[in-house]
């Protein structure tokens, strides 16, 4: 995996682009993003993958999916498929994946034959119903995906849905204290109020993003309002990953968290 790529993803935020505020209508968003995607997307920002959760976490260390032999997988935000090809490669029984991008889902589509592996992909925007079967899951993952939706509590409603009672849900994030805090003259200044949902547009190299930085809280209580019960938080960037780059993102990550994992399970 590139790592650079990586530290492109986490970087988006209003404090460290310039950014316009933007009324959300769900239907410009999802064109937006979905054009983002189809165009620029994997340029511009890389890709965060397994066994990778963000920049500084990775699966290894913190083994939140464990052995996922057998079980069925469904991916929110399956980009080009590398985080399916891990599970696969680790003889999960099924693979599904979805995205709002065309473009994702071939790419996607491409790679896993490549690789010799199957899955039942789907484009879709995650808060609309789609098909996917529900109480079916074992495990519904998403690596830095779920901040994409334009309605938290809809998406993590349909995701227990999706999943079998116990079922296990694990996502990823760019961390909202991250996401206001930006390096100045080798300080960390706050640039961003930390209760600002409002949402913001961004361009990058010629193309536009839509997104909106959550509190840490409302994807905790929108998780207590939808079923869930959340067994583990990560948010400490792991330090031997950290000694590997000599990057200033590394060093921001030494002082403050720059992704956030959550592992909830379906009660």
């Amino acid at each position: 995996m590139d790592k650079n790529s990586v530290y492109r993803r986490n970087i988006i935020s209003g404090g460290e682009f310039d950014a316009i505020s933007v009324d959300m209508d769900k239907s410009v968003v999802h064109e937006t993003n979905s054009l983002f995607w189809d165009t620029k997307g994997n340029d511009v920002l890389g890709a965060i993958v397994l066994p990778f959760y963000g920049a500084f976490v990775s699966e290894e260390k913190c083994q939140l999916l464990g052995d996922v032999s057998g079980k069925k997988m469904l991916e929110i935000g399956c980009g080009s498929g590398q985080s399916l090809q891990y599970l696969g490669e680790r003889e999960a029984s099924e693979l599904w994946g979805m995205d709002l991008s065309e473009n994702q889902i071939e790419k996607t589509k491409q790679h896993l034959t490549a690789c010799g592996l199957s899955a039942t992909l789907i484009c879709s925007p995650m808060e609309e119903e789609c098909g996917i079967p529900e109480d079916y899951f074992d495990f519904v993952y998403s690596i830095y995906a779920i901040g994409w939706t334009t309605d938290l509590e809809s998406t993590f409603r349909r995701i227990a849905s999706y999943l079998k009672k116990d079922g296990v849900f694990i996502f990823s994030w760019s961390h909202p204290i991250h996401k206001c805090v930006a390096a100045e003259y080798d300080r960390l200044v706050f640039k961003k109020c930390y209760f600002d949902e409002s949402w913001y547009s961004v361009s990058l190299d010629g193309s536009t993003l839509t997104l909106s930085d959550r509190k840490l809280s409302t994807y905790v209580n929108a998780l207590a309002k939808t079923g869930f019960v959340i067994e583990q938080m990560i948010e400490q960037s792991d330090d031997e990953i950290i000694k590997s780059s000599n990057s200033d993102f590394a060093k921001k990550a030494m002082m403050l968290p720059v992704t956030f994992v959550i592992k909830a399970r379906k009660l």
